[in-house]
Protein backbone atom coordinates (compact mmCIF):
# COMPACT_ATOMS: atom_id res chain seq x y z
CA UNK A 1 0.00 0.00 0.00
CA UNK A 2 1.23 3.66 -0.98
CA UNK A 3 1.80 5.16 2.44
CA UNK A 4 0.96 8.48 0.79
CA UNK A 5 -2.10 7.65 -1.47
CA UNK A 6 0.20 8.73 -4.77
CA UNK A 7 -0.56 6.46 -7.96
CA UNK A 8 1.22 5.74 -10.82
CA UNK A 9 -0.09 4.87 -14.44
CA UNK A 10 0.39 1.44 -15.63
CA UNK A 11 3.06 2.40 -18.14
CA UNK A 12 4.30 4.29 -15.22
CA UNK A 13 4.69 0.32 -13.33
CA UNK A 14 6.00 -1.81 -16.11
CA UNK A 15 9.06 1.19 -16.51
CA UNK A 16 10.06 0.91 -13.07
CA UNK A 17 9.79 -3.18 -13.05
CA UNK A 18 11.55 -3.20 -16.25
CA UNK A 19 14.67 -0.74 -15.14
CA UNK A 20 14.36 -2.73 -11.55
CA UNK A 21 14.81 -6.60 -13.51
CA UNK A 22 17.55 -4.85 -15.79
CA UNK A 23 19.63 -3.41 -13.38
CA UNK A 24 19.10 -6.55 -10.90
CA UNK A 25 19.77 -9.64 -13.03
CA UNK A 26 23.55 -9.83 -15.37
CA UNK A 27 24.00 -11.73 -18.56
CA UNK A 28 22.73 -15.31 -17.95
CA UNK A 29 22.86 -18.64 -19.65
CA UNK A 30 19.79 -20.32 -20.07
CA UNK A 31 18.84 -23.91 -21.79
CA UNK A 32 15.77 -25.34 -23.18
CA UNK A 33 13.45 -26.02 -25.86
CA UNK A 34 12.46 -23.87 -28.62
CA UNK A 35 8.62 -23.49 -29.10
CA UNK A 36 6.12 -20.84 -31.11
CA UNK A 37 9.58 -19.85 -33.03
CA UNK A 38 8.21 -16.82 -35.51
CA UNK A 39 10.75 -14.58 -37.81
CA UNK A 40 9.10 -11.64 -38.33
CA UNK A 41 9.60 -9.79 -41.33
CA UNK A 42 11.70 -7.35 -39.52
CA UNK A 43 14.34 -10.13 -38.84
CA UNK A 44 13.68 -10.31 -35.51
CA UNK A 45 12.93 -13.74 -33.72
CA UNK A 46 10.20 -13.91 -31.11
CA UNK A 47 9.98 -17.63 -29.94
CA UNK A 48 9.53 -19.65 -26.18
CA UNK A 49 11.91 -21.02 -24.34
CA UNK A 50 10.54 -24.02 -22.16
CA UNK A 51 11.45 -27.08 -19.59
CA UNK A 52 9.38 -29.88 -18.85
CA UNK A 53 8.16 -27.52 -16.11
CA UNK A 54 7.94 -23.85 -16.94
CA UNK A 55 8.39 -21.58 -19.98
CA UNK A 56 9.82 -17.95 -20.91
CA UNK A 57 8.94 -15.40 -23.41
CA UNK A 58 12.08 -14.31 -25.73
CA UNK A 59 13.18 -12.22 -28.35
CA UNK A 60 16.48 -11.94 -30.46
CA UNK A 61 16.89 -9.18 -32.20
CA UNK A 62 18.51 -9.34 -35.87
CA UNK A 63 21.49 -7.99 -34.89
CA UNK A 64 22.11 -11.16 -32.82
CA UNK A 65 20.36 -13.76 -34.57
CA UNK A 66 22.55 -13.01 -38.09
CA UNK A 67 25.72 -14.71 -35.88
CA UNK A 68 23.52 -17.95 -35.20
CA UNK A 69 25.24 -20.83 -37.33
CA UNK A 70 22.67 -23.13 -37.89
CA UNK A 71 18.79 -22.82 -38.28
CA UNK A 72 16.73 -22.87 -34.72
CA UNK A 73 13.31 -24.91 -35.45
CA UNK A 74 10.74 -26.06 -33.10
CA UNK A 75 11.76 -28.45 -30.57
CA UNK A 76 15.69 -27.48 -30.70
CA UNK A 77 17.50 -28.12 -27.69
CA UNK A 78 18.96 -24.58 -27.30
CA UNK A 79 21.34 -22.73 -25.50
CA UNK A 80 21.24 -18.90 -24.88
CA UNK A 81 23.24 -16.30 -23.46
CA UNK A 82 20.38 -13.50 -22.07
CA UNK A 83 19.38 -10.40 -20.37
CA UNK A 84 16.13 -10.35 -18.25
CA UNK A 85 13.72 -8.12 -19.25
CA UNK A 86 9.98 -7.17 -19.38
CA UNK A 87 7.97 -5.86 -21.97
CA UNK A 88 6.22 -2.42 -21.52
CA UNK A 89 3.80 -2.86 -23.98
CA UNK A 90 2.23 -5.97 -22.53
CA UNK A 91 3.48 -6.16 -19.51
CA UNK A 92 5.46 -9.61 -20.26
CA UNK A 93 8.34 -10.96 -18.67
CA UNK A 94 10.52 -11.86 -21.13
CA UNK A 95 14.64 -12.16 -22.26
CA UNK A 96 16.46 -10.64 -24.88
CA UNK A 97 18.46 -13.01 -26.48
CA UNK A 98 22.19 -12.19 -27.10
CA UNK A 99 23.08 -15.24 -28.47
CA UNK A 100 22.19 -18.85 -29.16
CA UNK A 101 23.51 -22.36 -29.81
CA UNK A 102 23.48 -26.28 -30.38
CA UNK A 103 22.69 -27.99 -26.53
CA UNK A 104 25.06 -30.68 -27.23
CA UNK A 105 28.69 -32.13 -25.90
CA UNK A 106 31.08 -33.26 -28.58
CA UNK A 107 33.90 -34.86 -28.18
CA UNK A 108 36.12 -31.29 -28.68
CA UNK A 109 33.26 -30.35 -25.39
CA UNK A 110 34.47 -33.40 -23.35
CA UNK A 111 38.37 -32.93 -23.98
CA UNK A 112 37.48 -29.17 -23.03
CA UNK A 113 36.14 -30.76 -19.76
CA UNK A 114 39.10 -32.80 -19.12
CA UNK A 115 41.93 -30.03 -19.47
CA UNK A 116 39.66 -27.71 -17.26
CA UNK A 117 39.43 -30.24 -14.37
CA UNK A 118 43.15 -31.34 -14.87
CA UNK A 119 44.31 -27.70 -14.89
CA UNK A 120 41.76 -26.37 -12.20
CA UNK A 121 43.40 -29.84 -9.60
CA UNK A 122 46.66 -28.04 -10.17
CA UNK A 123 45.24 -25.00 -8.97
CA UNK A 124 46.03 -23.04 -12.03
CA UNK A 125 42.38 -21.02 -12.14
CA UNK A 126 42.74 -19.67 -8.65
CA UNK A 127 42.30 -16.01 -7.73
CA UNK A 128 44.72 -15.78 -5.89
CA UNK A 129 47.48 -17.23 -8.25
CA UNK A 130 46.64 -14.01 -10.70
CA UNK A 131 48.70 -11.04 -10.87
CA UNK A 132 46.53 -7.72 -11.23
CA UNK A 133 46.31 -5.60 -14.45
CA UNK A 134 47.81 -2.12 -14.33
CA UNK A 135 44.87 0.37 -14.49
CA UNK A 136 46.94 3.16 -16.64
CA UNK A 137 49.07 0.97 -19.17
CA UNK A 138 51.05 2.90 -21.83
CA UNK A 139 52.05 0.09 -24.29
CA UNK A 140 49.52 -2.56 -24.57
CA UNK A 141 50.67 -6.41 -27.04
CA UNK A 142 48.27 -7.67 -28.87
CA UNK A 143 48.93 -11.40 -29.94
CA UNK A 144 45.80 -11.89 -32.23
CA UNK A 145 45.73 -12.29 -36.29
CA UNK A 146 47.16 -9.40 -38.36
CA UNK A 147 44.01 -9.37 -40.37
CA UNK A 148 41.58 -10.29 -37.95
CA UNK A 149 38.19 -8.12 -36.74
CA UNK A 150 39.72 -8.90 -33.32
CA UNK A 151 42.79 -6.38 -33.93
CA UNK A 152 40.29 -3.86 -35.79
CA UNK A 153 37.56 -4.06 -32.55
CA UNK A 154 40.72 -3.72 -30.39
CA UNK A 155 42.45 -0.71 -32.45
CA UNK A 156 38.95 1.48 -32.73
CA UNK A 157 38.50 0.79 -29.12
CA UNK A 158 41.38 2.24 -28.12
CA UNK A 159 41.13 5.30 -30.84
CA UNK A 160 37.77 6.50 -29.60
CA UNK A 161 38.43 5.92 -25.92
CA UNK A 162 42.32 5.97 -25.50
CA UNK A 163 43.57 7.36 -28.76
CA UNK A 164 47.14 7.83 -27.12
CA UNK A 165 47.21 4.36 -26.62
CA UNK A 166 50.84 2.50 -27.92
CA UNK A 167 50.14 -0.65 -29.38
CA UNK A 168 52.45 -3.59 -30.51
CA UNK A 169 50.84 -6.45 -32.15
CA UNK A 170 52.36 -9.93 -32.23
CA UNK A 171 50.80 -11.73 -35.26
CA UNK A 172 49.35 -15.15 -35.05
CA UNK A 173 47.24 -17.32 -36.27
CA UNK A 174 43.94 -17.84 -34.39
CA UNK A 175 42.56 -20.55 -36.28
CA UNK A 176 43.48 -24.41 -37.24
CA UNK A 177 46.46 -26.99 -36.39
CA UNK A 178 49.53 -24.41 -36.37
CA UNK A 179 47.82 -21.72 -34.33
CA UNK A 180 48.75 -22.89 -31.09
CA UNK A 181 52.10 -23.11 -31.62
CA UNK A 182 52.00 -19.83 -33.05
CA UNK A 183 50.04 -18.42 -30.12
CA UNK A 184 52.96 -19.75 -27.56
CA UNK A 185 55.55 -18.16 -29.98
CA UNK A 186 53.77 -15.16 -30.17
CA UNK A 187 53.36 -15.07 -25.89
CA UNK A 188 57.03 -15.60 -25.60
CA UNK A 189 58.10 -13.03 -28.11
CA UNK A 190 56.01 -10.43 -26.16
CA UNK A 191 57.78 -11.94 -23.58
CA UNK A 192 61.60 -11.56 -24.75
CA UNK A 193 60.86 -7.76 -25.68
CA UNK A 194 59.29 -6.61 -22.40
CA UNK A 195 58.05 -3.65 -24.23
CA UNK A 196 54.14 -4.13 -23.34
CA UNK A 197 52.93 -3.44 -19.83
CA UNK A 198 50.07 -5.75 -20.45
CA UNK A 199 49.03 -8.33 -23.15
CA UNK A 200 45.65 -8.80 -25.31
CA UNK A 201 45.44 -12.71 -26.53
CA UNK A 202 42.50 -13.43 -28.36
CA UNK A 203 40.25 -13.33 -31.44
CA UNK A 204 37.09 -12.79 -32.58
CA UNK A 205 33.60 -15.12 -32.04
CA UNK A 206 33.42 -18.34 -33.68
CA UNK A 207 32.59 -22.45 -33.10
CA UNK A 208 34.29 -24.59 -30.47
CA UNK A 209 36.57 -25.56 -32.98
CA UNK A 210 37.40 -22.45 -34.31
CA UNK A 211 38.19 -20.93 -30.59
CA UNK A 212 39.77 -24.65 -30.38
CA UNK A 213 43.80 -22.98 -30.41
CA UNK A 214 42.77 -21.24 -27.23
CA UNK A 215 41.95 -24.33 -25.15
CA UNK A 216 45.18 -25.80 -26.21
CA UNK A 217 47.34 -27.21 -22.88
CA UNK A 218 50.26 -25.26 -24.34
CA UNK A 219 48.58 -22.14 -24.74
CA UNK A 220 47.28 -21.84 -21.02
CA UNK A 221 50.83 -22.55 -19.70
CA UNK A 222 52.36 -20.08 -21.54
CA UNK A 223 49.82 -17.68 -20.36
CA UNK A 224 50.70 -18.73 -16.88
CA UNK A 225 54.66 -18.59 -17.46
CA UNK A 226 54.13 -15.11 -19.03
CA UNK A 227 56.00 -12.52 -16.91
CA UNK A 228 53.63 -9.78 -18.61
CA UNK A 229 50.00 -9.98 -17.23
CA UNK A 230 47.46 -11.07 -19.50
CA UNK A 231 43.70 -10.26 -20.95
CA UNK A 232 42.12 -13.58 -22.55
CA UNK A 233 39.58 -12.09 -25.30
CA UNK A 234 38.15 -15.09 -26.80
CA UNK A 235 35.34 -14.98 -29.01
CA UNK A 236 31.75 -13.69 -28.11
CA UNK A 237 31.01 -13.42 -24.22
CA UNK A 238 29.02 -16.39 -24.00
CA UNK A 239 32.43 -18.21 -25.07
CA UNK A 240 34.54 -19.43 -22.16
CA UNK A 241 38.02 -20.82 -23.12
CA UNK A 242 41.07 -22.43 -20.98
CA UNK A 243 42.90 -19.48 -21.92
CA UNK A 244 40.19 -17.40 -20.16
CA UNK A 245 40.52 -19.12 -17.14
CA UNK A 246 44.46 -19.42 -16.70
CA UNK A 247 44.44 -15.31 -17.51
CA UNK A 248 44.93 -12.77 -14.92
CA UNK A 249 41.63 -11.37 -16.19
CA UNK A 250 38.68 -12.07 -18.67
CA UNK A 251 37.58 -10.01 -21.60
CA UNK A 252 34.32 -10.99 -22.90
CA UNK A 253 34.87 -9.44 -26.11
CA UNK A 254 38.41 -7.97 -27.63
CA UNK A 255 36.43 -4.88 -27.70
CA UNK A 256 35.76 -5.22 -24.47
CA UNK A 257 39.84 -6.16 -23.57
CA UNK A 258 40.47 -2.57 -24.98
CA UNK A 259 37.96 -0.86 -23.00
CA UNK A 260 38.66 -2.48 -19.71
CA UNK A 261 42.38 -1.41 -20.34
CA UNK A 262 41.28 2.01 -21.57
CA UNK A 263 38.40 3.22 -19.32
CA UNK A 264 35.98 5.95 -20.88
CA UNK A 265 35.51 8.84 -18.46
CA UNK A 266 32.53 9.62 -20.52
CA UNK A 267 31.12 6.57 -20.34
CA UNK A 268 31.56 5.74 -16.92
CA UNK A 269 30.03 9.01 -15.86
CA UNK A 270 27.17 8.03 -17.93
CA UNK A 271 27.52 4.51 -15.97
CA UNK A 272 27.95 6.27 -12.35
CA UNK A 273 24.45 8.21 -13.41
CA UNK A 274 22.86 5.17 -14.56
CA UNK A 275 23.87 3.57 -11.37
CA UNK A 276 22.90 6.35 -9.25
CA UNK A 277 19.34 6.28 -10.67
CA UNK A 278 18.92 2.70 -10.05
CA UNK A 279 20.12 3.11 -6.86
CA UNK A 280 17.74 5.90 -6.28
CA UNK A 281 15.10 4.15 -7.74
CA UNK A 282 15.92 1.43 -5.80
CA UNK A 283 16.68 3.62 -2.59
CA UNK A 284 13.18 5.13 -2.70
CA UNK A 285 11.57 1.40 -3.42
CA UNK A 286 12.85 0.33 -0.29
CA UNK A 287 12.18 3.67 1.65
CA UNK A 288 8.29 2.82 0.49
CA UNK A 289 8.52 -0.60 1.65
CA UNK A 290 10.19 0.41 4.79
CA UNK A 291 7.36 3.36 5.36
CA UNK A 292 4.78 0.87 4.37
CA UNK A 293 6.34 -1.57 7.12
CA UNK A 294 6.68 1.14 9.95
CA UNK A 295 2.77 2.15 9.31
CA UNK A 296 1.91 -1.74 10.02
CA UNK A 297 4.47 -1.80 12.86
CA UNK A 298 2.28 1.28 14.29
CA UNK A 299 -0.80 -0.01 14.10
CA UNK A 300 0.17 -3.07 15.82
CA UNK A 301 2.08 -1.27 18.35
CA UNK A 302 0.39 -0.50 21.42
CA UNK A 303 0.34 2.14 23.90
CA UNK A 304 3.17 1.36 26.66
CA UNK A 305 0.44 2.41 29.10
CA UNK A 306 -2.20 0.24 27.49
CA UNK A 307 0.27 -2.89 28.11
CA UNK A 308 1.44 -1.67 31.31
CA UNK A 309 -2.14 -1.62 32.52
CA UNK A 310 -3.10 -4.94 31.08
CA UNK A 311 0.25 -6.81 33.06
CA UNK A 312 -1.03 -5.12 36.24
CA UNK A 313 -4.49 -6.63 35.70
CA UNK A 314 -2.84 -9.62 34.74
CA UNK A 315 -1.18 -9.49 37.71
CA UNK A 316 -3.58 -8.26 40.10
CA UNK A 317 -5.81 -11.18 38.50
CA UNK A 318 -2.85 -13.90 39.40
CA UNK A 319 -2.52 -12.32 43.04
CA UNK A 320 -6.45 -13.01 43.81
CA UNK A 321 -5.93 -16.52 42.08
CA UNK A 322 -3.05 -17.03 44.38
CA UNK A 323 -5.16 -15.71 47.31
CA UNK A 324 -7.71 -18.04 46.50
CA UNK A 325 -5.68 -20.96 46.04
CA UNK A 326 -4.34 -20.32 49.39
CA UNK A 327 -7.17 -20.12 51.29
CA UNK A 328 -8.58 -23.28 49.55
CA UNK A 329 -5.34 -24.56 50.65
CA UNK A 330 -6.03 -23.35 54.02
CA UNK A 331 -9.21 -24.54 54.25
CA UNK A 332 -8.52 -27.89 53.24
CA UNK A 333 -5.48 -28.24 55.99
CA UNK A 334 -8.12 -27.25 58.53
CA UNK A 335 -10.74 -30.17 57.24
CA UNK A 336 -7.68 -32.09 57.76
CA UNK A 337 -6.76 -30.97 60.82
CA UNK A 338 -10.03 -31.59 62.21
CA UNK A 339 -10.86 -34.99 61.13
CA UNK A 340 -7.46 -35.90 62.05
CA UNK A 341 -8.03 -34.02 65.57
CA UNK A 342 -11.43 -36.03 65.81
CA UNK A 343 -9.70 -39.11 65.04
CA UNK A 344 -6.84 -38.76 67.36
CA UNK A 345 -9.72 -37.69 70.13
CA UNK A 346 -11.41 -41.21 69.76
CA UNK A 347 -7.96 -42.98 70.08
CA UNK A 348 -7.03 -40.54 73.17
CA UNK A 349 -6.21 -42.85 76.41
CA UNK A 350 -8.34 -40.43 78.67
CA UNK A 351 -11.33 -40.96 76.36
CA UNK A 352 -10.84 -44.86 75.67
CA UNK A 353 -10.40 -45.13 79.63
CA UNK A 354 -13.66 -43.36 80.39
CA UNK A 355 -15.27 -45.34 77.68
CA UNK A 356 -13.92 -48.68 79.70
CA UNK A 357 -14.78 -47.35 82.79
CA UNK A 358 -18.13 -46.62 81.47
CA UNK A 359 -18.58 -49.64 79.88
CA UNK A 360 -17.19 -51.24 83.35
CA UNK A 361 -19.65 -49.68 85.39
CA UNK A 362 -22.47 -50.99 82.16
CA UNK A 363 -21.62 -54.24 82.51
CA UNK A 364 -21.43 -53.78 86.95
CA UNK A 365 -24.82 -53.18 86.47
CA UNK A 366 -25.97 -55.51 83.95
CA UNK A 367 -24.30 -58.27 86.54
CA UNK A 368 -25.86 -57.29 89.42
CA UNK A 369 -29.22 -57.35 87.50
CA UNK A 370 -28.44 -60.32 86.02
CA UNK A 371 -27.32 -61.77 90.07
CA UNK A 372 -30.91 -60.57 91.76
CA UNK A 373 -32.67 -61.65 88.70
CA UNK A 374 -30.98 -65.05 89.06
CA UNK A 375 -30.92 -64.93 93.18
CA UNK A 376 -34.82 -63.95 92.55
CA UNK A 377 -35.43 -66.86 90.39
CA UNK A 378 -33.29 -69.05 92.88
CA UNK A 379 -35.55 -67.99 95.40
CA UNK A 380 -38.56 -68.85 94.07
CA UNK A 381 -37.59 -72.11 92.45
CA UNK A 382 -36.63 -72.86 96.28
CA UNK A 383 -39.76 -71.85 97.30
CA UNK A 384 -41.11 -74.32 95.06
CA UNK A 385 -38.91 -76.42 95.77
CA UNK A 386 -39.63 -76.29 99.25
CA UNK A 387 -43.69 -75.96 99.28
CA UNK A 388 -43.19 -79.55 97.06
CA UNK A 389 -40.77 -80.66 99.66
CA UNK A 390 -42.82 -79.98 102.87
CA UNK A 391 -45.48 -81.47 100.69
CA UNK A 392 -43.93 -84.50 101.32
CA UNK A 393 -42.08 -84.24 104.52
CA UNK A 394 -42.54 -86.23 107.39
CA UNK A 395 -42.78 -83.42 109.40
CA UNK A 396 -45.62 -82.31 107.68
CA UNK A 397 -47.24 -85.51 108.45
CA UNK A 398 -46.12 -84.83 111.99
CA UNK A 399 -47.82 -82.21 112.08
CA UNK A 400 -51.39 -83.62 111.33
CA UNK A 401 -50.78 -85.57 114.39
CA UNK A 402 -48.47 -88.68 113.11
CA UNK A 403 -45.93 -90.29 114.39
CA UNK A 404 -42.34 -91.67 112.71
CA UNK A 405 -40.47 -94.86 114.61
CA UNK A 406 -37.45 -95.51 113.92
CA UNK A 407 -35.36 -98.41 114.91
CA UNK A 408 -32.09 -98.36 116.88
CA UNK A 409 -30.26 -98.16 114.40
CA UNK A 410 -32.23 -95.56 112.30
CA UNK A 411 -33.97 -97.20 109.82
CA UNK A 412 -37.56 -96.21 109.37
CA UNK A 413 -40.19 -98.68 110.41
CA UNK A 414 -42.95 -99.14 108.24
CA UNK A 415 -43.76 -102.62 108.59
CA UNK A 416 -44.53 -104.30 111.67
CA UNK A 417 -42.71 -107.47 110.62
CA UNK A 418 -39.46 -105.05 110.93
CA UNK A 419 -39.59 -105.12 114.61
CA UNK A 420 -38.99 -107.79 117.66
CA UNK A 421 -40.78 -107.80 121.12
CA UNK A 422 -38.65 -106.60 123.62
CA UNK A 423 -36.67 -104.37 121.39
CA UNK A 424 -36.90 -100.49 121.50
CA UNK A 425 -37.86 -98.34 119.24
CA UNK A 426 -37.40 -94.14 119.17
CA UNK A 427 -40.49 -92.44 118.43
CA UNK A 428 -40.43 -89.07 116.93
CA UNK A 429 -43.39 -86.54 117.33
CA UNK A 430 -44.21 -82.91 116.27
CA UNK A 431 -42.83 -81.75 118.88
CA UNK A 432 -39.90 -84.13 120.60
CA UNK A 433 -39.81 -87.40 120.49
CA UNK A 434 -40.01 -90.38 123.48
CA UNK A 435 -38.23 -94.19 123.37
CA UNK A 436 -40.56 -97.28 123.93
CA UNK A 437 -40.23 -101.20 123.74
CA UNK A 438 -42.24 -103.19 121.78
CA UNK A 439 -44.50 -105.60 123.70
CA UNK A 440 -46.57 -106.90 121.38
CA UNK A 441 -46.54 -107.30 117.23
CA UNK A 442 -49.53 -107.39 115.56
CA UNK A 443 -49.52 -109.17 111.94
CA UNK A 444 -50.98 -107.03 108.72
CA UNK A 445 -54.63 -107.43 108.00
CA UNK A 446 -55.71 -108.40 104.57
CA UNK A 447 -57.05 -104.87 103.41
CA UNK A 448 -53.77 -103.81 104.26
CA UNK A 449 -54.20 -101.51 107.37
Amino acid sequence: MNSNNKSISVSELNRQVKSLLEHSFMSLRVTGEISNMVRASSGHWYFTLKDTRAQVRCAMFRGRNAQVRFRPQEGSQVLCTAKVSLYEGRGDFQLIVDSMQEDGQGQLQQAFDQLKARLQAEGLFAQERKRSIPSHPRTVGVVTSATGAALHDILTAFERRYPGMQVNLYPTLVQGAEAADQIVAAISLANRHAEADVLIVGRGGGSLEDLWPFNEERVARAIIASDIPVVSAVGHEVDFSISDMVADLRAPTPTAAAELLSPDHRQIQQRLTQLQQGLQRRFDWQMKRQRERLTALRRQMRHPGDRIREQQQRCDDLEMRLQRAIQRRLELRNQRLTAASARLELQSPVRLLAKQREHLSDLRARLASRIDGLLERRRLQLGQKVGRLNAISPLATLERGYSLTQTDSGELVRHATQLKAGSTVRVRLQSGAFSAEVTDIEPATNNGD
